[in-house]
C-alpha cells in the first residue's frame, strides 16, 4: 500500500467571518486520481472521517482528499453559516470552498446534515462536480423529480438499512437521478459509515475506481 500525507489546514470563506478547518489526506507519491471533499452530519465533524480510516483510505485509493468542519461545527464552531439548520445553502458556498481548496472537479461526499450544502452546490454547478455519494442527506424533498433527472453525473447513493427515515426519505428522492446507484448497508443505521466502516470503505473505492 502507498504512504499517506495527513495535514490539517483553515480556508477562508467570504460569508463565514471566520476560517474553516479542515483535514487533508493524499499520496505521498504517484498521481492524484480524484479529488473529494467528504462533508458531515449534525453530531460529528471531519474527525469522524479521520478516526474511522476514510482519509486513509481514499488516499491509498490515489485520492486527494479533504474533509472540512461545516460552519458551527467541530473547530469551525466561530464561522457563521450561510444559512439555518435545515435551510438550503447557496450553491456557492461549496463552490468557493472547493475553489479555495483547488478541488475540482470534485467528488462529493455528504451525509446527513451536509444535504443543505450540496444539494444547491449539486443543482447549481454541475460541471465542477465530478461524482456525488449522499449518504442519507436532509433536504432532498425540497427538489422535484426533473430537476434530480437532471443530473447527469454519477450517482453512489448510501443508507443503511436501519434508517427507515431519513435513508428511506431521501433515497425515494435522490433515485430520480438520471445516472445513479444504490448501496444498502446492512444492519447499519444513520450514520451507516460509522457502523460498518469496512463495507463503506469497499462500496465507496468500488465506486471511485469506475470513474
Amino acid at each position: 500500500m502507498s504512504a499517506v500525507k495527513l495535514t490539517e489546514g483553515s480556508l477562508n470563506v467570504e460569508s463565514c467571518k471566520a476560517p474553516l478547518f479542515y483535514r487533508q489526506s493524499e499520496p505521498v507519491s504517484g498521481e492524484v486520481r480524484l479529488s473529494v471533499l467528504l462533508l458531515h452530519g449534525i453530531r460529528f465533524s471531519s474527525e469522524n472521517w479521520l478516526s474511522i480510516g476514510t482519509l486513509e483510505v481514499l488516499a491509498k485509493a490515489g485520492c486527494r482528499a479533504v474533509a472540512i468542519d461545516l460552519p458551527g461545527f467541530g473547530q469551525s464552531k466561530s464561522a457563521e453559516a450561510p444559512a439555518a439548520v435545515g435551510e438550503l445553502a447557496p450553491g456557492g458556498f461549496l463552490k468557493q470552498v472547493c475553489e479555495g481548496l483547488g478541488l475540482s472537479p470534485v467528488v462529493v461526499i455528504s451525509p446527513s446534515l451536509s444535504g443543505m450544502y450540496s444539494l444547491p452546490f449539486l443543482f447549481q454547478h454541475q460541471a465542477l462536480i465530478q461524482a456525488y455519494i449522499p449518504v442519507a442527506p436532509i433536504c432532498t424533498e425540497k427538489f422535484t423529480a426533473e430537476q434530480y433527472q437532471s443530473i447527469k453525473i454519477p450517482a453512489l447513493i448510501v443508507y443503511g438499512d436501519q434508517d427507515t427515515q431519513l435513508g428511506e426519505q431521501s433515497l425515494s428522492n435522490l433515485s430520480n437521478l438520471a445516472n445513479h446507484r444504490v448501496v444498502v448497508m446492512k444492519g447499519a443505521g444513520h450514520p451507516c459509515y460509522l457502523d460498518d466502516p469496512d463495507s463503506w470503505h469497499k462500496a465507496l473505492t468500488d465506486f471511485l475506481n469506475m470513474q
